[in-house]
């Protein structure tokens, strides 16, 4: 027989916990951790333009430094070479140092030979 007042009420809901954020919020994080990456893109990408601007600046600027420097130091490889050559050839009778060999009055660079 039944006990008095009943037995106890069956349980028959599920008793599911909370699984966390909805579809919507998951979405809308998303969406805004890629804006804030693109923003960051955006901001690198400016970065790195002014820093090829201002490195195309300064090589622009270095240009007459370079050629000076070039310069001086083609004018002292000449001199040494100049006096190499007057030291080899002192005992040549009508030896020039530093007349062309070649019968033209145009200008020519001196090929660069390094030798060590």
């Amino acid at each position: 027989m039944p006990p008095p007042g009943g037995f106890e009420a069956v349980k028959y809901k599920r008793n599911l916990p909370f699984r966390g954020p909805s579809g919507l919020v998951i979405l809308g994080a998303v969406t805004a951790v890629c804006a804030y990456g693109f923003y960051r893109v955006g901001k690198g990408n400016l970065e790195k333009r002014e820093l090829q601007r201002e490195k195309v600046w300064s090589r622009i600027h270095l240009v007459p430094l370079l050629l000076a420097e070039g310069d001086r130091d083609t004018y002292r490889r000449q001199q040494a070479a100049l006096e190499r050559e007057k030291e080899i050839m002192k005992d040549v009778k009508g030896w020039e140092p530093g007349k062309s060999v070649y019968n033209n009055a145009r200008y020519r660079a001196a090929e660069s030979i390094v030798v060590l």
